[in-house]
């Protein structure tokens, strides 16, 4: 199971939050293409300052937007200019909803890995070589102090005439393991033999707390005492 599905999608609720937030019964498709569009015309109006995720969040004829980037600077512009013409095209996208954009910068880009593979289908443009790139990519990926790492790519790699898939891995992605904290990301590198297709999970260790033994150990104690009780009574 842990190894088809979406890392995300498993893990929503647990060690994943939803990156729509409302709830609407008469006009959910409407939000819903509505919300698809929105995403689809801020990386691309963002695209050079690395979009990882887009996080939007409604109320009465309000928008509330959260776009978490690698470089915001590059998306704020100078003097705020750029995510001030933005923020107009989205009002003229979302019609009467009052549209408030925000733009988060994520501290450490090595270990998200959306950017991670964003980086790697850009250098793969470039017609460097592919083993190489990914080594670099996962080196700084463990440097960065995650605990494991997996990068596939799928195609056309070095132009050969079959397309085939190459992988790395260090560390452990325990893809089952749901209180795993797995970030995944994926890209698409347009090269001049074709799409090749990137894979990044990132695992950063568990982070929901587990029980202590000795504190597990009391309680089936305290159990097993209280049925030997109830049954000799």
């Amino acid at each position: 199971m842990g190894q088809k599905v979406n890392p995300r999608g498993f893990r929503l609720g647990i060690t994943e939050e939803w990156r729509s937030r409302w709830y609407e019964e008469k006009n959910y498709s409407h939000h819903l293409h509505e919300d698809f569009r929105i995403r689809q015309f801020l990386e691309e109006k963002f695209r050079r300052a690395g979009v990882s995720k887009i996080v939007i969040e409604r109320a009465v004829n309000k928008i509330r937007i959260n776009v978490f980037a690698g470089r915001p600077g590059i998306a704020i512009g100078k003097k705020g200019d750029t995510i001030g013409r933005v923020k107009k095209d989205l009002d003229k996208l979302t019609g009467d909803a009052n549209v408030f954009l925000n733009v988060q910068e994520i501290t450490q880009p090595d270990l998200d890995a959306k950017l991670v593979a964003d980086k790697i289908a850009f250098q793969l443009q470039r017609k460097t070589g592919t083993k190489r790139i990914v080594r670099e990519a996962i080196t700084r990926v463990m440097s960065a102090g995650a605990e494991g790492v997996r990068i596939t790519c799928k195609g056309r790699i070095a132009g050969a005439e079959i397309a085939r898939k190459e992988w790395m891995k260090e560390g452990r992605i325990p893809l089952h393991t749901l209180r795993a904290k797995i970030d995944y990301g994926c890209a698409t590198s347009h090269t001049s033999y074709g799409c090749i297709g990137i894979k990044v999970w990132i695992f950063t260790g568990e982070v929901l707390p587990t029980l202590p033994e000795e504190k597990f150990d009391n309680e089936t104690s305290a159990e097993k005492s209280k049925l030997q009780k109830s049954s000799e009574g």
